[in-house]
């Protein structure tokens, strides 16, 4: 059996830290794992910067609730769901996700989580597993599946590498002249293609 394995964020919807920083003009928020490689590093920034900002998780719902999927993403999902289980592979966060989730038609998800304290301020996150994305694929494989995986950003390369096919989809051009060796693709018909060459081949 073979599974398809892809990214959230900048792949299937907006970077939500990109619109919550454009909503509440504060540039520096829109770095991401496009820029930082550090993880911890950059949510530990995040983190800063909504404490200095008295901004609290509400607010970062209230323009999560106004983003729609990526042009093309919905039905590009419900296409692959016709082909292969589909599941997200994301460090967003659970208290993130629903209203996406709900747009894409609920696609099988597994994220991280934040810590949030009853008024809504929010005092730190819990990784699902440290390099969780990686070490999913490596679980779906030691169930004998064959695994495509696909994303856009430094914390995605691990997940690549180890799944049996994968390719990257619409990186920024530091990732891909660091990564060459890994295709990219910036249409969803060109990632079709890809996971469709993938389903198509015999078994390893």
């Amino acid at each position: 059996m073979k599974i398809v394995c892809l990214d959230l964020e900048g792949v299937l919807v907006p970077e939500i830290w990109i619109a919550f920083a454009d909503a509440v003009k504060i540039p520096v928020l829109r770095r991401t794992t496009r820029d930082e490689p550090d993880y911890d590093k950059l949510m530990n920034f995040r983190l800063d910067i909504l404490d200095k900002n008295k901004l609290k998780l509400p607010d970062i719902q209230e323009v999560i609730g106004k983003l729609d999927p990526l042009e093309g993403a919905a039905n590009f999902v419900e296409e692959l769901r016709k082909r292969s289980e589909l599941i997200i592979l994301s460090d967003t966060f659970t208290q993130f996700a629903k209203p996406l989730m709900a747009k894409l038609g609920y696609p099988t998800l597994f994220c991280n989580s934040l810590t949030v304290l009853a008024d809504g301020t929010v005092t730190g996150y819990k990784l699902r597993q440290k390099d969780g994305k990686m070490h999913a694929v490596k679980a779906f494989k030691s169930l004998n599946l064959d695994v495509f995986a696909a994303g856009d950003s430094f914390n995605d390369l691990k997940m690549i590498r180890e799944a049996d096919a994968g390719c990257l989809f619409r990186a920024p051009e530091s990732i891909r002249e660091s990564e060459k060796d890994i295709p990219c693709v910036d249409a969803y018909t060109a990632l079709l293609e890809h996971i469709d060459a993938f389903l198509n081949r015999d078994p390893l």
